[in-house]
């Protein structure tokens, strides 16, 4: 009675995390028809956008290591909204690339195939559509809790492949792109480090 008291108290994380997590998306919107995004508005919503998705993919790999150390169940509630909506703003993130393209699908190949910095952040981006399409429990139940498992791994290579697009998009300052790298060594230091000691551990995080 006590877990199912402690489940439903904590009920209205996940939709706080979609709204808190969409609410930019609106607010840029809203920019975009108010003419407020500056001289060059396709520049920053296609930077925004793709900070946001990483700053969000890494959120929701932080959530197991976070469980693992505390103890604290609630991180498990929030990762796979914090993965979806880091899926999402991956998808506006290319799709505006695609508007400034004129949507033209041989330019944006060749554009995949030429520049190392659209490459992986392209591959980053087909690594998520799976581990979005099998974020559901009947995905778990399809695929069985293994294959389920080492499938959402993926979310690792993605997130690396994520943080080396942002780094090689970035021609200036680089602290933002330095700091969400190291960030995500941590998170891999900490899954190495705790990953022995929890061999029943749930699946690493994942968007779901």
């Amino acid at each position: 009675m006590r877990n199912r008291a402690a489940r439903h108290s904590l009920s209205w994380l996940p939709p706080a995390v979609y709204v808190g997590a969409v609410l930019p998306a609106a607010v840029l919107a809203f920019d975009a028809f108010s003419g407020l995004l500056g001289a060059d508005p396709i520049k920053r919503a296609t930077h925004q956008t793709g900070q946001l998705a990483i700053v969000l993919l890494l959120l929701s790999l932080g959530c197991t290591p976070l469980r693992l150390l505390t103890g604290w169940t609630w991180p498990a509630r929030v990762r796979k909204a914090l993965g979806l909506t880091a899926f999402f703003y991956a998808l506006l993130h290319f799709g505006i690339y695609l508007f400034d393209q004129n949507v033209m699908l041989l330019s944006v190949g060749e554009d995949i195939a030429k520049r190392p910095f659209i490459t992986v952040g392209f591959l980053s981006l087909v690594l998520l559509l799976p581990l979005a399409w099998t974020s559901t429990p009947q995905s778990v139940r399809r695929l069985g809790f293994a294959g389920w498992t080492r499938l959402h791994r993926l979310v690792y290579v993605s997130a690396a492949l994520a943080a080396l697009h942002y780094w090689w998009g970035v021609k200036q300052d680089r602290t933002m792109p330095t700091l969400l790298a190291l960030g995500l060594l941590l998170l891999f230091a900490v899954r190495f480090v705790l990953r022995p000691r929890k061999k029943q551990a749930t699946p690493p995080a994942s968007l779901s």
